[in-house]
């Protein structure tokens, strides 16, 4: 399981031209599901996105959660996050979960957000989404399950 998060004064997310989540300050965070992903792995990853402090404290020190700052969460599915990019020009995507197993885990993941308290805007997922947003810093994380579990 692949974690974008991006620190955002604002951000938003179009299908059709209507904006069908918007978030202020907050991460922006795209989401890619491996065929290996388990609920157990989602679980980790929440508990660790939601947990860092990337936000300023008084001092500009990044020392601040989510919490802390009273942010919101904007979860879109992005299964390019899994392009195997090593042969040739055109990416592979062998490595993406199946749409219904990666829609249930990105699903299971919005819940879990959202029942650790979080305000939770979401996209659609595999549709032809439009993501627009202020990244504040820029700031960009990138968590890997196979690298930080």
């Amino acid at each position: 399981m692949k974690f974008v998060i991006q620190r955002v004064s604002h951000a938003s997310v179009e299908v059709e031209g209507e904006t069908i989540g918007k978030i202020g300050k907050g991460y922006l965070v795209l989401i890619g599901v491996s065929g290996e992903d388990t609920k157990e792995i989602a679980d980790k990853m929440v508990k660790k996105m939601l947990g860092l402090r990337i936000f300023e404290d008084e001092n500009g020190k990044t020392n601040i959660s989510l919490e802390d700052v009273k942010g919101e969460l904007l979860l879109i599915s992005q299964f390019t996050l899994y392009a195997n990019c090593k042969k040739g020009n055109r990416p592979s995507f062998i490595e993406a979960g199946a749409p219904d197993m990666a829609n249930a885990l990105y699903e299971y993941i919005i819940e879990q957000c959202k029942t650790a308290g979080f305000p939770v805007q979401t996209g659609s997922f595999g549709a032809d989404m439009k993501v627009s947003l202020l990244n504040d810093g820029p700031f960009t994380i990138v968590l890997d399950s196979k690298e930080i579990l």
